[in-house]
């Protein structure tokens, strides 16, 4: 497994711990108010510090576990699979964001707006990292 494939599992698993708290913060704050709850500065900034930290402590256990590949240059074929992972998970922001607009214009529920562009920037991160591990594993490019 390359380095680039290692990175991108351990943001894998960093988005899904992250929005997998986010998520159920999020939950747990609107059942309590009966309406979806306005978005709090101190759960985005815990959502942020969870990746930060699962992200240096995973790519340092990365790098320690194979220090000849933690240098790793980034080569065509690398490029070619960040470009095809980028590009596809471009359409999900996209859409996401065309979502969140109509839903404002039927709504004018600005807290939405900003779950479903906050959610739709979750998932198309998460999306261009599984892209790249599948495209890493399948050899495609």
């Amino acid at each position: 497994m390359t380095v680039h494939e290692k990175s991108a599992w351990i943001m894998t698993f960093a988005l899904l711990v992250g929005g997998i708290f986010y998520g159920l913060t999020v939950a747990a704050m609107s059942s309590g108010l009966g309406m979806i709850a306005p978005p709090v500065l101190p759960t985005v900034l815990i959502y942020t510090i969870i990746l930060i930290i699962i992200a240096i402590v995973g790519h340092i256990l990365a790098a320690t576990s194979s220090p000849a590949d933690a240098n790793e240059v980034v080569d065509e074929r690398q490029r070619r699979i960040a470009d095809k992972a980028g590009h596809l998970s471009a359409y999900v922001l996209g859409i996401g964001v065309l979502s969140a607009l109509g839903l404002y214009l039927l709504t004018y529920n600005g807290n939405l707006m900003f779950y479903v562009l906050f959610a739709s920037w979750m998932l198309s991160q998460l999306l261009e990292y599984v892209m790249q591990i599948v495209l890493h594993r399948q050899g495609v490019y």
